[in-house]
């Protein structure tokens, strides 16, 4: 993650962070209403292939462990 652009303003970098999952699932119209918000907020939308990278892992909740035993 340390490539990420850094920002200090939290809404830029939520909507940075919510474009990044959009390109990654291929919702174009959703990445262009994100683009739409950085513009008005004085952000340059990062360019689509920097953001999706092959070498990112995927983010996967998994489930946790049980610590109880099963009879």
């Amino acid at each position: 993650m340390a490539d990420e652009p850094q920002t200090e303003d939290p809404m830029v970098a939520a909507l940075l962070r919510e474009r990044a999952g959009y390109v990654q699932r291929g919702l174009d119209d959703r990445v262009a209403a994100v683009d739409e918000q950085l513009k008005l907020r004085g952000h340059t939308p990062p360019d689509q292939d920097a953001t999706l990278r092959e070498t990112d892992p995927p983010r996967r909740r998994t489930r946790p462990k049980s610590t109880t035993a099963k009879d």
